[in-house]
């Protein structure tokens, strides 16, 4: 996946699929947000070509097209192609935004750490994570969704870590 697919792609399909539950279909961000630039927003940027490691810190925003995702320090992995390999957000807390085609609110998500592998086409959120639409919320320590599987996991191995789903109660459209 190249560094223009990366965060619009991501930031969509884990809070769609983390909110719709496993038998839904995932709600991408905005079919354009893929065909959109990334920009990077920072009060520093350390960028060293030969390691491949960017460092931004300081009210850092990241945004394309519909997607923006925030934090205190984003560090970006790149290949020896300059493509993106990992990006990983750290905050208080780490924010995803994005409008999902056909909807009307935006999905969003935070954690302390938010992780996107570009290479394995997962997404993690970590420590106080929780993504939400409208009523619909979904909380954990850990919230893992895989890209390539459509598959989302939530909480520890170890079974610590309870997760927590909120579904508001359908507006009752029938008269009787």
């Amino acid at each position: 996946m190249t560094s223009r697919n990366l965060a619009a792609s991501a930031a969509g399909a884990v809070l769609c699929m983390a909110l719709a539950g496993p038998a839904a279909m995932p709600a991408w961000g905005l079919s354009s947000d893929s065909r959109q630039p990334i920009h990077l927003a920072a009060d520093r940027a350390d960028i060293n070509r030969k390691t491949g490691i960017s460092v931004y810190t300081g009210d850092v925003k990241v945004t394309r097209g519909t997607m923006r995702m925030t934090g205190d320090k984003l560090t970006v992995y790149t290949d020896k192609d300059g493509q993106v390999q990992k990006m990983v957000a750290v905050g208080k807390p780490a924010t995803y935004r994005q409008l999902p085609d056909n909807k009307k609110q935006y999905l969003k998500g935070e954690g302390q750490t938010i992780e996107y592998y570009a290479g394995q086409n997962r997404v993690v959120l970590l420590d106080r994570a929780r993504v939400w639409q409208g009523g619909n919320t979904f909380r954990s320590n850990r919230i893992v969704y895989s890209i390539a599987n459509d598959v989302v996991n939530a909480g520890a191995a170890s079974g610590k870590d309870r997760v927590h789903i909120t579904i508001p109660p359908t507006k009752n459209t029938d008269s009787h």
